[in-house]
């Protein structure tokens, strides 16, 4: 405890294992210069040695960018024991930094590799020594050293006691196949670092039992010097240790240890990486989800208009977030009055009663209600001051391939109930001629149907709702009416509802 922590993020090689993933030349470059200068990344893993052209490329335009802007040194490429095959690679795209895959357990040197230690060990000294020769900085990782640890703690003691001898700057520990636990991980790695204590280690974790956070932390606490991270966590199979959350966890329970993260930056940096990789953030994702500083039960928007009863450290503005108040079915009056201040809207207790229980039951129908969804619902709840003296009772609406759709319709007029049906050109038609046949036997004569106007709430990203303006004529003058629904012809129907009283 009490020392500087290195990131290094390695979004663009481990993270770009995650299934589907792959990016372009130019993207790469664009969140090498994000990682570096935006979130302050101490250091950054950017691609394989020998993967592919696309590759060779993307390198060359990152290291000479780099070159220009003193973060040569902060770039690394994995690099493999290939007789010199990765260091050729190396010099053609101008990197400086090699990580050098080695075996950390004894299965995989065995059964992958089919060698002995010291044979491994030769091959080692005989790549590190050519790097050292031709000016390459060299990190050596330990793949599978978790399991190394684990089943064959001697090998991984004889290696390290061979390695810590070697012109390395860093020894890279991964649990590659996220078998640690907490405990495991503190133990492992307390037992190396009290051995090596004058080398750099660093801990790489995979979250398969989404226990890679817990590790890192642990892996702190144990004396570790570097962190291996990705943006959102991405990576194989469950993915790797997510760079968000650790720095959050560092920031708020390790006050003695200090990094270089810009959190404000965290959030922009997370969006645009699920938008070039179309690797969606699960909503609930900590730090980064849509939904994390999000209150959805009205009784913590209460407890937020009380001296912020339910605020803990993580404040959304740490991350370049604001605090939202969901609405739904489990709303209360203060996640309504919440929305309504930042729309710059007031509301009297009882309005504000009759404009929460439409909201509860759009919740009801499972429908998802946002602030921008407000103004019409309150336009609905409260604009109607016309009194009710025709209902529309019940309603079938019928439309099938081949055939004209059809309505059947009851409705009260004057306390007196009235049954039709009709066909038209679509749903809203049929309803119209079923309500005109009602209307004509009563020798009343309906308005005509002069303009029908459906939009959703500016700025919704929600399929809650959707209003029908309807503008009538009577002969006389022109009026309008509106209707609010999920579904649009519904919304029509309630327009129609309001015409038919105010005639």
């Amino acid at each position: 405890m009490g020392h500087k922590i290195e990131i290094m993020d390695t979004t663009l090689r481990d993270g770009e294992q995650t299934s589907g993933v792959s990016f372009s030349i130019p993207e790469k470059l664009t969140l090498a210069k994000l990682l570096l200068q935006e979130l302050n990344i101490d250091r950054i893993e950017i691609a394989s040695a020998r993967v592919s052209r696309g590759e060779l490329e993307a390198v060359k335009e990152i290291t000479t960018w780099g070159r220009s802007n003193n973060y040569l040194e902060r770039i690394e490429v994995l690099t493999f024991i290939d007789n010199g095959a990765s260091l050729e690679w190396m010099k053609k795209t101008g990197a400086k930094v090699q990580n050098l895959l080695t075996k950390g357990s004894l299965n995989h040197l065995e059964n992958q590799l089919k060698q002995k230690p010291l044979e491994h060990f030769k091959k080692i000294s005989k790549s590190i020594m050519q790097a050292e020769k031709e000016g390459f900085i060299s990190n050596v990782y330990l793949e599978d050293w978790s399991n190394g640890m684990s089943n064959s703690k001697e090998y991984v003691f004889q290696y390290l006691d061979f390695i810590t001898q070697q012109p390395v700057s860093r020894i890279l520990l991964p649990d590659t196949l996220g078998v640690l636990t907490p405990e495991k991980t503190y133990d492992f790695i307390n037992e190396i670092v009290s051995r090596y204590p004058d080398n750099h280690f660093d801990f790489h974790g995979h979250n398969d039992y989404d226990l890679s956070v817990s590790n890192t932390m642990e892996a702190i606490k144990a004396g570790i010097k570097g962190l291996h991270l990705t943006v959102n966590g991405m990576g194989e199979r469950a993915g790797n240790t997510p760079l968000a959350s650790v720095v959050a966890v560092i920031n708020d329970f390790l006050p003695d240890i200090e990094i270089s993260i810009r959190e404000s930056s965290l959030y922009k940096v997370s969006e645009i990486v699920a938008t070039l990789t179309g690797f969606r953030i699960p909503a609930n994702k900590p730090i980064v989800g849509e939904n994390v500083f999000t209150q959805t039960a009205g009784i913590h928007a209460d407890g937020d208009n009380k001296n912020n009863l339910y605020f803990n450290d993580l404040l959304p503005e740490r991350f370049g977030r604001k605090r939202k108040y969901a609405l739904g079915k489990t709303s209360g009056k203060s996640n309504i009055q919440k929305n309504l201040q930042e729309l710059g809207l007031t509301l009297n207790e009882s309005e504000l009663k009759k404009v929460t229980q439409r909201v509860i039951e759009l919740g009801d129908r499972k429908e998802r209600v946002t602030a921008e969804d407000l103004p019409f619902i309150i336009s609905d709840v409260l604009g109607n001051n016309i009194p009710s003296k025709v209902k529309i009772n019940s309603y079938v609406l019928t439309h099938s391939k081949g055939l004209k759709p059809s309505t059947s319709v009851s409705l009260q007029i004057l306390n007196k109930s009235f049954e039709e049906n009709a066909s038209g050109d679509g749903q809203y038609d049929a309803f119209w001629n079923a309500l005109k046949k009602v209307y004509d036997k009563q020798k009343i004569n309906l308005p005509k149907l002069v303009d029908y106007a459906v939009r959703i709430p500016p700025g919704s990203n929600s399929d809650a709702l959707c209003e029908t303006t309807i503008t009538w004529n009577n002969g006389k003058t022109k009026f309008k009416t509106r209707g609010l629904d999920s579904d649009q012809t519904v919304s029509a129907i309630k327009a129609t509802e309001k015409m038919l009283n105010i005639i």
